[in-house]
């Protein structure tokens, strides 16, 4: 079963935080310890810019 712990396997450890009420996780071995990198920074569509690019890309959805 995939269920099934493999003792070999590094695990995630619990990181108590000071002044903090919550604990944290270390990351996981392969992912990305920084998500919040992956939102700052807009995607760009390749290719040519057109006569709007600029503006579609600043302009924010009225429901953010």
């Amino acid at each position: 079963m995939t269920d099934e712990l493999d003792p070999d396997e590094p695990r995630q450890k619990v990181v108590r935080v000071a002044g903090s009420r919550r604990a944290r996780l270390t990351p996981v071995v392969g992912t990305d310890a920084d998500p919040e990198r992956v939102a700052k920074e807009p995607s760009r569509p390749k290719g040519p810019k057109g006569p709007n690019d600029d503006r579609m890309m600043q302009d924010v959805p009225p429901h953010y």
